[in-house]
């Protein structure tokens, strides 16, 4: 049996123990046959030496996480459990200097994982860049954050943010009102990210002067867009005519970002994704970047990660279920004999 006595030094205490202790719990959780109890700023660890020692390193890499990053997220802490290192895909703070922008009252908005931050890199070397990858990654909120500073440092006049206007799986029917009132539930995602870059007074002086354009992709047609930031969002769900259309829209001092995540497609299933087709034939084309996102960079609420590790494995095994039925209908017909072919096609 050992007993061990931490004293926490230089962290908030809330944010490290959680409120009511959400994240002692899980650590508790983790570790049933410890003892792990909190008095002030010291913690007791009480068991059999080695799980108390494996356990004494956890909390110290929960106060260590905190100094370096200001912040410990539930989800953090589990992924310390799950012997997965954080500080490989989150940036140490000493990267993490640059702001990308300052958004409304200040707040500084920064690249918060390892691809974010080649996501950055990439806008600032292409002129094109495909960022791809799971819902929560920040794909979208980053490209807005590019975008507004692109705009504030004088680099494009205007930025034009678009996305297809595909129903995600549901039929919403008859909606009422103008133009504007009818595409704007596509595009509210993308008002989200512009309301925590400007103050209201502003985002909305810049949206009747149209320096800041949000339109369905299908609004694109005819135009040449230059001297400005362009996004497309939710790609995945752009025929490969509108991806097409899209691209040969730019100007020659025209930036774009196109994102998109390909295990959410909502288009019709005999309807291939132009985001895909892009990224097979676009490949290896000097001022085209490619970046990809995966769950380790996800900034949502800690059980999204869990979600999507859910589904993708879901996914895995329905795809390996199709390809050996393929197979077998392949080998049906190699071995049948030439009778037997016939009557399968009458």
């Amino acid at each position: 049996m050992s007993e061990i006595i931490l004293t926490i030094e230089g962290v908030d205490l809330v944010a490290l123990y959680g409120e009511k202790n959400a994240k002692l719990n899980i650590l508790r959780k983790a570790f049933p046959d410890l003892t792990i109890t909190s008095r002030g700023d010291s913690i007791k660890i009480k068991g059999e030496k080695k799980i108390a020692q494996d356990a004494k390193e956890i909390v110290e890499k929960m106060v260590r996480m905190l100094k370096e990053h200001k912040e410990l997220s539930l989800q953090t802490v589990e992924d310390l459990l799950q012997g997965n290192n954080p500080f490989e895909t989150r940036i140490p703070v000493y990267e993490n200097d640059s702001v990308i922008v300052h958004g409304r009252d200040g707040k500084p908005i920064k690249a918060k994982t390892r691809n974010q931050k080649k996501l950055v890199e990439a806008s600032d070397s292409n002129d094109i860049v495909f960022a791809i990858g799971p819902a929560g990654t920040g794909k979208t909120y980053t490209a807005v954050a590019l975008a507004v500073r692109a705009l504030k440092n004088k680099l494009v006049k205007k930025i034009v943010l678009t996305r297809p206007a595909v129903e995600a799986g549901e039929s919403l029917g008859f909606l009422p009102g103008d133009l504007k009132d009818k595409v704007d539930p596509y595009l509210r995602p993308l008002y989200d990210a512009l309301d925590d870059m400007f103050p209201a007074e502003k985002l909305s002086y810049f949206m009747e002067n149209r320096t800041i354009e949000v339109a369905p992709i299908a609004y694109m047609r005819g135009r040449t867009l230059d001297n400005a930031f362009i996004i497309l969002d939710e790609a995945q769900n752009a025929t490969s005519l509108q991806v097409k259309m899209f691209l040969t829209r730019l100007g020659p001092s025209a930036k774009c970002i196109i994102t998109g995540d390909l295990t959410q497609i909502d288009l019709p299933y005999n309807q291939k994704s132009g985001l895909k087709q892009a990224m097979e034939l676009l490949q290896g084309i000097d001022g085209i970047a490619f970046v990809e996102l995966s769950t380790e960079d996800v900034v949502r609420h800690r059980l999204v990660k869990e979600i999507i590790k859910a589904y993708n494995k879901a996914d895995e095994i329905a795809r390996a279920k199709r390809e050996n039925y393929l197979n077998k209908e392949k080998k049906e017909i190699k071995d049948a004999t030439e009778e037997e072919v016939k009557e399968k096609i009458e």
